[in-house]
């Protein structure tokens, strides 16, 4: 099925060499979430990874699910307001080969790299983060500097009358 087979056919007939920019639009939007879905907007031997983000009051907290991947899998740096999260997952060279008789005729446990890198809204104190695998999950602990905390108002939302 084509995405042509979604649009009206007034926007594809009379246009030879010409698209309807709707059809361009959506060729465009297919491509990002083509892109996303590929280890966030990863191309090749990328791994995928799922990450939460919360707050609290005190600090932020990053976690994401590492499957098969120890301490030593991973590395968290920080410069400034950035963190950078990236990792390599090794492929079971010894289980895929032919040595003990096995035949894959599908493999779909992956293996690659990945980088996420996000921003925040201050600049992070490096000696003050913390970052544990256990059980195949990242926890990075980010605290907030004293002066993210007491600039922080909570404002109430008012019912519309």
């Amino acid at each position: 099925m084509s995405y042509q087979d979604f649009l009206p056919a007034s926007w594809i007939r009379d246009r030879k060499n010409e698209e309807h920019p709707l059809v361009s639009l959506r060729k465009e939007v297919d491509s990002l979430f083509d892109d996303f879905g590929n280890g966030f907007f990863g191309s090749g031997n990328e791994v995928s990874v799922r990450s939460n983000v919360s707050e609290t009051d005190k600090e932020f907290c990053v976690t994401a699910e590492l499957p098969g991947m120890t301490e030593a899998d991973v590395d968290v740096s920080v410069t400034g307001d950035r963190i950078v999260i990236k990792g390599e997952k090794k492929s079971e060279k010894e289980e895929r080969s032919d040595e003990k008789g096995r035949e894959y005729h599908r493999v779909e446990r992956t293996s690659g790299s990945f980088q996420r890198v996000m921003t925040l809204p201050f600049t992070i104190d490096a000696d003050k983060v913390e970052a544990v695998v256990k059980d195949g999950v990242l926890t990075v602990s980010i605290p907030k500097p004293p002066e993210a905390v007491e600039n922080t108002k909570k404002i109430k939302v008012a019912h519309a009358k």
